[in-house]
């Protein structure tokens, strides 16, 4: 039995009002989703702006009626204080990941970016803490390590920042610190390396690597390659994200929160590799994909060469434990968008 496995079995029994930003978003509803599994009441928060109705609407239709009734939703928007006041009402817990999470789209428009993920973020945690929630447990990101060269990267060894999207969220974690020193309202940070898996949204110039060639393939289109392939990352499935999160909100341990913790699986695929992967895993049910080769352009500013967690400290803190490595996270990810009619089409 981890860790994991027993807060499963003590939130069951004592079930805890909880709000969700960025609820109808990929991770966002993922949270949800297993909440409602375990029979807590739920808040979500959302301006729908990267979020999408049909994941809530797909959540609550698996969980069930029963457990669909703990369930509200509240539609308004971080950088609005307000919006936020009254999400917090009566919640114990706020698990924060509402934000704009894209590096591309950062270096597009800094000022949006600024606006939801740095003015957003002191919106919830003013509420949270005024509201009397217990703790907020927030995501940031692996981009705040920059062009640090250590590898596997360590919570204290940070660079310089590459992308207006990195230097947000390493503002909140800055925000976080001083908001628990100055007020003591606790906070968890979570730098989350590459995260996939069901519900992750495959269209618009901004989408993520692995939904997007999955709905590439599919399409029948070739998939581009930023660079030759060789660069890194430290794919980690949803679930585990979602690990995260509860392990981190209700750590009985004050001295485990004031922190940053990587999440990741402590494994590096190269971006070459990956699109292997996923190739032929589409092609167990579509053979032509066998031999269908990328296209390879230029990098991209602001994409971070190599990326994987060391996540020694998030193990022995919070007793976290990867329950899917890539391969296996791959899997389910590839049979939902297949199985799912607007996995690969919907907007």
């Amino acid at each position: 039995m981890t860790r994991y496995d027993d807060l499963r079995g003590e939130l069951q029994a004592s079930p805890k009002n909880w709000l969700v930003t960025g609820a109808a978003g990929f991770i966002g509803s993922a949270i949800v989703e297993t909440l409602l599994e375990l029979d807590q009441r739920v808040v979500g928060l959302d301006n729908f702006r990267t979020g999408h109705q049909h994941n809530l609407d797909e959540v609550l239709a698996k969980v069930g009626s029963e457990r669909a009734a703990r369930f509200s939703l509240q539609t308004g928007d971080i950088t609005d204080l307000e919006a936020c006041r009254r999400a917090c009402v009566d919640a114990e817990l706020v698990l924060h990941q509402a934000a704009l999470g894209s590096v591309p789209w950062s270096i597009d428009d800094p000022q949006a970016s600024h606006a939801a993920n740095v003015n957003g973020f002191l919106n919830m945690m003013i509420a949270a803490r005024d509201s009397g929630v217990s703790r907020l447990v927030y995501a940031s990101s692996s981009a705040v390590y920059g062009d640090e060269p250590t590898i596997p990267a360590c919570e204290n060894l940070i660079g310089r920042q590459l992308s207006p999207y990195a230097v947000t969220k390493r503002i909140n974690e800055l925000y976080a610190g001083v908001v628990q020193d100055c007020y003591g309202f606790e906070s968890v940070g979570l730098r989350y390396f590459n995260v996939f898996g069901r519900r992750q949204d495959p269209n618009g110039p901004y989408a993520a690597v692995i939904p997007k060639w999955i709905d590439t393939l599919v399409s029948g289109d070739k998939c581009t390659i930023f660079g030759d392939g060789s660069a890194t990352r430290d794919f980690l499935y949803v679930d585990d994200a979602v690990q995260a999160n509860l392990l981190a909100a209700t750590t009985a341990d004050s001295g485990a929160t004031n922190q940053v913790y990587n999440v990741g699986c402590a494994e590096a695929t190269t971006i070459s590799a990956l699109y292997t992967m996923i190739r032929d895993a589409l092609a167990e049910s579509d053979p032509t994909l066998r031999d269908r080769s990328p296209n390879h352009q230029e990098p991209r500013k602001g994409d971070i060469e190599h990326s994987q967690a060391n996540i020694d400290k998030l193990r022995e803190n919070l007793g976290y434990e990867p329950t899917h490595l890539i391969n296996a996270g791959l899997a389910k990810t590839v049979a939902w968008f297949t199985a799912t009619p607007h996995g690969a089409t919907e907007a």
